[in-house]
């Protein structure tokens, strides 16, 4: 027998540190190879990490919430060296394996027993959970099993003391919300009693950066967030952006009839069935068609080598608000898409989004972006671009509003586009061109589509 430890692994675009999100095993468990042992959230995605091991987990390093250093220690797995599974693939060149141990998975590291660990922590960490004694019963503080949740539940469940051993987790893979502990809270047990009334318990939170924060007439006078993880992510790319790419913006008021009637047409179609269509498939569409025509809307400058690059595949991305903060996932290929997939290519990022299980490959190598505030009732936006990209286009509501019709002033439904732009490699008749084609989509999308 011999102890295996696996090292936090750079999960993808060199990123250098992630934070414990739940743990999926124990000390004690016999695990199997790639048997998920634990969730992390880097500043680009929560990730699944499976065990490059088969054996038994000996020792956890960090504790749900822990910031951990790629590098670091994450779990200790005694193997069995004569009938412990081998990965199929190979680590990568350089990796270094210790002598009788097992090979990990490409990209995962493991630490030689001599190696000296250098630890970093943006906080205390809790103690690492020491090797049970063999025969000894194994126990995880505070409770016999791991307790999944995220760390604005925790701070909800500990703001009114609810003990999350005792909640059952309705999440991904038992993962405790904030619904479960309210539950909890409306269920009287003998040994807590039953919710005190909002006025003398401050139970009303708000989201802020992808944190849940005490509200204004509850929370405290002043409150620190951490600036880790997507939100990190988000400033420094803004200020990045901002600072190195020259941006101008136009935008324009359109016309949105034709889009309202095609899409109600659309839903009673059976090709449509169970398919959620939205304005801003029309738009995504409309932003893909403006590329074809103006390629070089979907093209971002290389300042090292002062060239231009012009694509001529549209990695479309849609801003996305998510519990973690901001994120911009993008579709792959999507002017290679007709209206149906779109749609599909776009619920299924919404719902990924939502459910923090976007990848990291999934935010690689977007060219053009969109940006949608009307959700949040916002007539337009002038939206900083993200690095690596040319332009972004913000959609405000489609609402209804007086719009001239020969000599009349009618009620039709009308959008505000606009798109921020580097203006080092588009200048403003191009950004002007391609989004006049864009709202000419939207007035008209059924003879867009048809006409090609």
């Amino acid at each position: 027998m011999s102890e295996s430890i696996f090292l936090l692994p750079d999960v993808g675009e060199g990123l250098v540190e992630a934070e414990i999100v739940a743990w999926k095993v124990a000390v004690g468990d016999v695990v199997t190879l790639n048997q998920p042992l634990v969730d992390i959230e880097t500043a680009k995605a929560t990730v699944e990490l499976p065990s490059p091991y088969a054996g038994t987990v000996t020792a956890l390093h960090g504790a749900v919430g822990d910031v951990m250093t790629v590098g670091e220690p994450l779990v200790v797995i005694e193997t069995d060296g004569a009938t412990t599974s081998t990965p199929a693939s190979a680590p990568e060149a350089g990796a270094s394996v210790g002598a009788g141990r097992t090979p990990v998975l490409v990209g995962y590291g493991v630490a030689e027993d001599d190696a000296p660990v250098t630890r970093r922590r943006r906080r205390t960490a809790a103690p690492v959970v020491a090797t049970p004694v063999a025969g000894a019963p194994v126990a995880v503080e505070p409770s016999s099993r791991p307790v999944r949740s995220t760390p604005p539940v925790r701070l909800y469940a500990k703001q009114h003391g609810v003990d999350l051993a005792t909640v059952t987790g309705t999440g991904r893979d038992g993962l405790i919300t904030r619904d479960d502990v309210a539950r909890a809270l409306a269920t009287p047990t003998p040994t807590r009693a039953p919710a005190a009334p909002a006025a003398t318990s401050p139970t009303s939170t708000t989201r802020f950066v992808g944190r849940e924060i005490e509200s204004w007439s509850t929370g405290p006078l002043e409150e620190r967030i951490p600036v880790r993880g997507v939100l990190r992510s988000m400033a420094d790319a803004m200020v990045q952006s901002a600072f190195q790419a020259p941006h101008a913006a136009v935008w324009v008021r359109v016309e949105a009839t034709g889009t309202v009637a095609l899409l109600e047409a659309l839903r009673g179609r059976p090709a449509f069935a169970g398919v959620r269509l939205s304005p801003l498939t029309i738009v995504a569409l409309a932003v893909c068609d403006a590329a074809r025509h103006y390629p070089g809307l979907n093209s971002s400058f290389d300042a090292p080598a002062q060239e231009v690059v012009v694509r001529r595949r549209v990695n479309l991305g849609i801003a996305a608000n998510t519990p973690r903060g901001l994120i911009v996932p993008n579709i792959k290929g999507a002017d290679t898409l007709d209206l149906r997939a779109m749609a599909v290519a776009l619920n299924e990022l919404v719902e990924v989004a939502r459910a923090g299980t976007t990848t990291p490959e999934a935010m690689l190598n977007t060219t053009l972006s969109i940006t949608n505030v009307g959700p949040f009732a916002v007539d337009g936006a002038v939206p900083i671009l993200p690095p690596g990209t040319g332009a972004i286009i913000a959609v405000g509501q489609l609402a209804k509003r007086p719009w001239v019709v020969g000599d009349d002033v009618v009620a039709r439904p009308t959008v505000d586009l606009s798109m921020s732009f580097d203006h080092r490699q588009i200048d403003g008749a191009l950004a002007s061109a391609a989004i006049a084609h864009i709202g000419r989509f939207i007035t008209d999308p059924a003879a867009a589509i048809i006409g090609g």
